[in-house]
């Protein structure tokens, strides 16, 4: 049976990582895996020879010390197996909700203009000044919305001011790493910090306090290097910056609810999902009362676009990669749930390969393979306790080796499809300079742990 599952998974995995080659969306082999998966547990219960049950499942393993056998009959197995998906679902359905309010709120910030209000801060004659102005805003823009949404907004601006093509290739290649850096540290800025997050691996401000230093040499150390490459050489031929401020208001009542969310979890222990939630409804309040509108929430104009800025902003939401997400969480649950994951994990331990350095080669393989199945992973092998420095350097690690290939991030990917950025020219050019910081970050933390 684990044999089967692991096969699924693999196979999967390989449509996903080439999603740029055979452009069939990654959400549809996530899907499949996912019902393939709990199906065949389903429908061959008696074929499973070991079973973690989740509810229990760090204090058996701390008990026991190993993933103890299915036992009972038929009918037996299969509710185990039932409440299991159940346990997992629910578990998932939280990281599901945070992402949609989430993403929902930064479409609503973008309905107001919000983020073109900052382009009159990008003021350089320099390459390398206006690379150093762009990538420290997206280091502190991601830590507050996502990655992949700070990658759209910069190249979004940044596409206003350089005009020259090979100029942005450039620029997009820094504004990748910056995003990807900027989300390690913060419990909202990447899927996989927010699910070390809500699965109660990590808290807030330790996250913040072990990681900040080690990210922003991630990003330093490329941007430092710039300055002797020859295309961040001379002056910037820029486009027309956008003075237009209108949007600052709504700009900073939506990072404010952003950072509600973390102080609401450490002050109420107000759960992640239910802080956004909150957010988003204040925002659309915000943006119905301002609208003035004298229309239903689902009226609709005469081309069937919605009048309501929430139902806009909600046509918006990326559902695809929602969906992509509950595929492969509940597919890693899967093979948790059989012990496959905890067993490998006893098997790194027993090689003797260290865990940190286990957790840099984590950090790696997430340029190939998407972070969220290698973190889904890593939290299912380990029983470390809250903010153990494990988790902490594999927020680092899965939030910043993604950079260093294209592909590697959905930050990556959305830079990809906006500029044509070629595989082979990221390797060439980016993809060193990535390596480089996420080393440096990584050699750091470590050191201090």
């Amino acid at each position: 049976m684990t044999v089967y599952i692991l096969f699924i998974f693999i196979v999967g995995y390989v449509f996903i990582s080439t999603e740029h080659w055979h452009r069939i969306d990654k959400m549809i082999p996530a899907i499949l895996m996912m019902v393939l998966s709990w199906g065949l547990l389903f429908v061959f219960p008696n074929y499973i020879p070991q079973w973690l049950d989740p509810n229990s499942a760090e204090l058996l393993l701390s008990k026991l010390g190993f993933v103890p056998d299915l036992v009972g009959n038929t009918s037996e197995k299969t509710a185990l197996i039932n409440e299991a998906l159940q346990h997992h679902l629910s578990k998932t359905a939280e990281i599901v909700v945070f992402l949609i309010a989430a993403m929902t709120l930064v479409e609503l910030i973008d309905h107001f203009k919000g983020f073109d209000a900052v382009q009159v801060l990008f003021r350089a004659k320099k390459k390398w000044n206006l690379l150093v102005l762009l990538c420290t805003f997206t280091f502190f823009l991601s830590a507050v919305i996502d990655n992949m949404t700070a990658t759209l907004v910069m190249i979004a601006i940044y596409r206003k001011i350089i005009t020259d093509p090979t100029d942005r290739l450039w620029f997009a290649g820094f504004i990748v790493i910056a995003a990807n850096a900027g989300g390690a540290w913060s419990p909202i800025g990447d899927v996989t910090t927010t699910m070390l997050w809500i699965g109660r691996k990590i808290s807030s401000v330790p996250l913040v306090i072990n990681t900040f230093i080690p990210s922003l040499l991630c990003i330093l150390t490329p941007v430092v290097v710039a300055r002797w490459i020859p295309t961040f050489k001379g002056n910037i031929d820029q486009g027309t910056v956008n003075k237009h401020t209108s949007g600052s208001t709504e700009l900073l009542i939506g990072i404010g609810l952003f950072l509600m969310v973390p102080l609401l979890k450490s002050l109420v222990h107000l759960p992640p999902y239910m802080g956004m939630s909150l957010a988003l409804c204040l925002f659309a309040l915000y943006a119905e009362i301002k609208t003035k509108r004298n229309f239903t929430l689902t009226e609709v104009t005469s081309d069937f676009t919605p009048q309501s800025p929430t139902m806009k902003s909600l046509q918006k939401v990326e559902l695809p990669t929602i969906l992509f997400f509950l595929g492969i969480l509940l597919t890693v649950a899967a093979l948790e749930s059989i012990g496959f994951i905890f067993n490998i994990g006893q098997s790194v331990q027993n090689a003797g390969i260290s865990t940190p350095l286990f957790m840099g080669i984590l950090g790696l393989s997430s340029a190939v393979i998407d972070n969220v199945p290698l973190v889904a992973g890593a939290m299912g092998m380990f029983s470390y306790p809250l903010d153990h420095a494990t988790w902490h350097l594999l927020a680092y690690t899965a939030g910043t080796g993604g950079s260093i290939l294209i592909i590697g991030s959905a930050a990556g990917v959305v830079a990809m499809g906006l500029e044509k950025i070629s595989f082979s020219w990221y390797l060439k050019n980016i993809a060193p300079l990535a390596l480089l910081g996420y080393l440096i970050g990584f050699i750091f933390m470590w050191i201090t742990l």
